[in-house]
């Protein structure tokens, strides 16, 4: 049987951290901002992480199952 390929978009997407949690960048925040006030642009900066309903569709991605 062939090897399992990894999702290429999502290894560039997402980062696995040390407690075994997905992190992921936010959206909207590559073009059209000036209409976006300053503090919503600030907390798109910010990493945060998956949520638990897309946690196990990320990981499948990424071959961690």
């Amino acid at each position: 049987m062939p090897k399992q390929k990894t999702n290429s978009s999502a290894k560039k997407r997402f980062k696995l951290t040390a407690t075994g949690k997905i992190k992921r960048k936010h959206a909207f925040k590559s073009h059209i901002l000036t209409k976006k006030s300053k503090k919503r642009k600030l907390k798109l900066t910010q990493s945060t992480l998956v949520s638990k309903a897309d946690e196990n569709n990320v990981k499948h991605m990424l071959r961690l199952k």
